[in-house]
């Protein structure tokens, strides 16, 4: 499921070595076996243990480990023989990302004085073109959100200078709010905030890693230019405005110096694909439309500093229970409760120092090997069988899910079918988990749907009706479909690139847990029998769906495609 920051950072920050002490009766490692037509625990182990190894290296998107993911999907759509969907009759469909990263000659100076990136200012990538600022007259706005900023006309063609709130009660969002300063500010030459010292190094690193987007077509390089935008420290924003007075002392619309430079991105090929294939329907009226099943084949890759295994799942482990047992929606764990879980974590390492397990590999095996391996199974389950669903059924492996839903994206809006064709898209994203300490209420039958009625009652009833009719129905917690839900999973996954077009979809998950983005989402962490049901559940929904003698009745307005999407 699409990153989340908090997540990342959490696990960037603890390494210290404990015992997790749970969830050990799976090995760490599992022998293949020949899988078979029906969908069945032993397959998915398999398969998820072949898709969540080492050697996948995360899988990131536009990175050799990732092709190597696909290629195995690939070979088995093709052992199954499904029908190639993808570019020039393949079963790939190449999407065109690219890694952006800071121009070897990116400079930024004043009056001989050359500011050195990384230390003195660090800058962000739009992922479009920023607007020329050399010979730009620097102008100090204020303090970000004080009543006295300057106006955006007194900003216009200016390189403008702000200050942030700092200290203890300010969160770091209001601090650097990029958006917003963006919005207000969008007529400058270019902005920097004076910030830098509240980020912590990783963060710098992050921004400093080149970052792999889409690349720009035709018709987004007419888009108009932004302001340069690039965090300072308090050194460099003296320099900048001329004096060496404190910023606090100045008065907004004061005059500094001109500043002289370029900040550009340079960017590389970061080859990346979907798998794309497909069952022909038995009916000739209806096999020319499309019941899509999809999960997402990437993940987050891997990092430079291994952290000790056991340690991050035990300090997890902690904070995942203090969650739970906090007052919903926001289950917040205090400071002071993160501290003393750091203490109870250090006592056990020194109680057990030895055996510590490094790790640097963000496995993503629940996230979304679980639902790339349910959609491989669902496709051998239908392509062994001998009497076929009357309308077609696609099968889509979206690649950069982790990255901003790129993959999906692109096969919406350059579909390798008609896309009024398709009909219905039902979405698997960490479809592995939902015990009791991932989720309130978890067990063998909790299962979250999300959109099935945003834009087809009929879908939410019929999926509700294959639900009754199993001999162990699923209890379906529909919390995180409510409008305006913080958590946002509306937005978060590849269905919705569907829902944007108006094709009614499902998103079938059984929610986040402690290893969400961790090394520790490892394969032997997952329940497979819970795997197999979800799988099989899906499995039934999309057969009502591909029988059915009209399509699914799209009666909810459908979004602006190119519009934002709304919770």
């Amino acid at each position: 499921m699409l990153a989340a920051a908090r997540m990342l950072v959490l696990g960037a920050f603890v390494a210290v070595a404990a015992p997790a002490g749970a969830q050990t009766a799976l090995p760490l490692k599992h022998a293949p076996s020949r899988t078979h037509t029906a969908i069945t625990p032993s397959d998915l182990m398999t398969r998820v243990y072949l898709y969540a190894d080492d050697s996948m290296m995360g899988r990131m998107a536009g990175s050799e480990y990732n092709l190597k993911a696909t290629a195995y999907i690939a070979s088995e759509v093709r052992r199954m023989g499904l029908v190639p969907a993808g570019d020039s009759g393949g079963y790939f469909q190449n999407v065109p990302l690219v890694k952006r990263g800071l121009d070897a000659n990116a400079t930024l100076s004043v009056d001989g004085t050359t500011l050195t990136p990384w230390v003195d200012f660090v800058p962000r990538d739009p992922g479009r073109a920023t607007r020329a600022f050399d010979g730009a007259q620097v102008i100090y706005g204020g303090v970000w959100t004080d009543s006295t900023m300057i106006s955006p006309d007194q900003a216009a063609g200016k390189f403008v200078v702000l200050a942030a709130h700092s200290g203890p009660n300010v969160p770091q969002a209001q601090q650097v709010n990029r958006g917003a300063i963006l919005s207000r500010y969008r007529g400058a030459a270019g902005i920097a905030v004076a910030a830098l010292e509240t980020f912590p190094p990783q963060v710098i690193a992050f921004f400093r890693n080149p970052q792999t987007s889409m690349k720009r077509d035709a018709a987004a390089a007419d888009t108009p230019s932004v302001p340069v935008y690039v965090y300072v420290n308090g050194a460099a924003a003296r320099t900048l405005l001329g004096g060496g007075a404190p910023l606090d002392s100045l008065r907004p619309g004061a005059a500094g110096k001109t500043v002289h430079g370029t900040v550009a991105f340079a960017e590389t090929p970061a080859p990346a694909r979907n798998v794309v294939a497909i069952l022909r329907g038995s009916d000739p009226q209806l096999r020319g439309e499309y019941v899509a099943i999809g999960a997402h084949n990437d993940h987050i890759g891997f990092d430079q500093t291994p952290v000790d295994h056991d340690s991050i799942r035990a300090f997890n482990d902690a904070v995942r229970r203090l969650e739970l047992a906090a007052p919903p929606p926001e289950h917040r764990v205090t400071p002071d409760q993160v501290r003393q879980i750091h203490v109870n974590v250090d006592s056990l390492h020194r109680v057990q120092p030895q055996g510590a397990r490094r790790d640097s590999i963000f496995n993503g095996a629940d996230d979304d090997g679980s639902g790339t391996t349910a959609v491989l199974e669902i496709a051998e389950a239908f392509a062994g069988a001998r009497a076929k669903p009357k309308r077609s059924l696609l099968f889509v492996w979206h690649t950069g899910e982790e990255l901003g839903l790129y993959g999906s994206q692109y096969f919406t809006d350059h579909p390798t079918v008609a896309r009024d064709s398709i009909v219905a898209q039902l979405n698997m994203d960490m479809v592995g988990r939902g015990r009791g300490d991932d989720e309130n209420g978890g067990g063998p039958g909790y299962l979250q749907l999300i959109g099935t009625r945003r834009l087809s009652t009929e879908l939410g009833d019929l999926i509700e009706t294959v639900n009754k009719q199993r001999k162990q129905p699923f209890t379906i917690d529909y919390q995180f479909d409510a409008t305006g839900h913080p958590e946002q999973y509306y937005c978060r996954s590849d269905h919705y690139m569907y829902a944007r077009y108006g094709i009614p979809i499902a998103f079938f998950t059984t929610g986040n847990h402690r290893d969400y983005h961790q090394v520790t989402d490892e394969p032997q962490y997952l329940d497979y029998d819970k795997l197999a049901h979800v799988s099989q559940f899906v499995h039934d929904v999309a057969t009502a769906v591909a029988n059915l003698d009209h399509r699914v009745v799209v009666d909810k307005p459908k979004p602006d495609p190119h519009g934002n999407c709304v919770q």
